[in-house]
């Protein structure tokens, strides 16, 4: 199982990744089978290709996620709230999100799951 300091690590180097706007970076935190839900409702990206494939567009859109409040971690999963500060349809805005992380044994995320609707939309 991995430690809680491996699972924020993890978040952080996934944060780190939309700073540096690296969709390698995010990849490297999953495991080979991952399943990606961004948000929840919309099809599953599983694998890595399809994971790039996501955080490639995600990215490309100048996205970066600012933490609100620490990592939560229990047994093999993390969750995080954060917020995407963005300029949309020529307008400032933000998207309030929480993300789910459940990790494998190796310490690598299996299962990422976002939680956020229009009704976390701010602009």
């Amino acid at each position: 199982m991995p430690t809680p300091e491996q699972m924020e690590a993890a978040v952080h180097a996934y944060v780190e990744a939309f700073a540096k706007g690296d969709p390698d970076l995010a990849v490297a935190i999953f495991a080979e089978d991952a399943v990606v839900e961004d948000p929840i409702g919309t099809p599953q990206r599983i694998g890595h290709a399809a994971i790039r494939e996501f955080y490639v567009a995600s990215m490309a859109t100048g996205a970066k996620l600012v933490l609100d409040g620490p990592v939560r971690v229990a047994a093999s999963h993390a969750a995080f709230a954060f917020h995407v500060p963005l300029h949309f349809d020529g307008k400032d805005m933000e998207i309030h999100v929480i993300d789910t992380f459940a990790f494998d044994a190796d310490g690598k995320v299996k299962e990422m799951k976002a939680y956020f609707g229009p009704g976390n939309m701010h602009g």
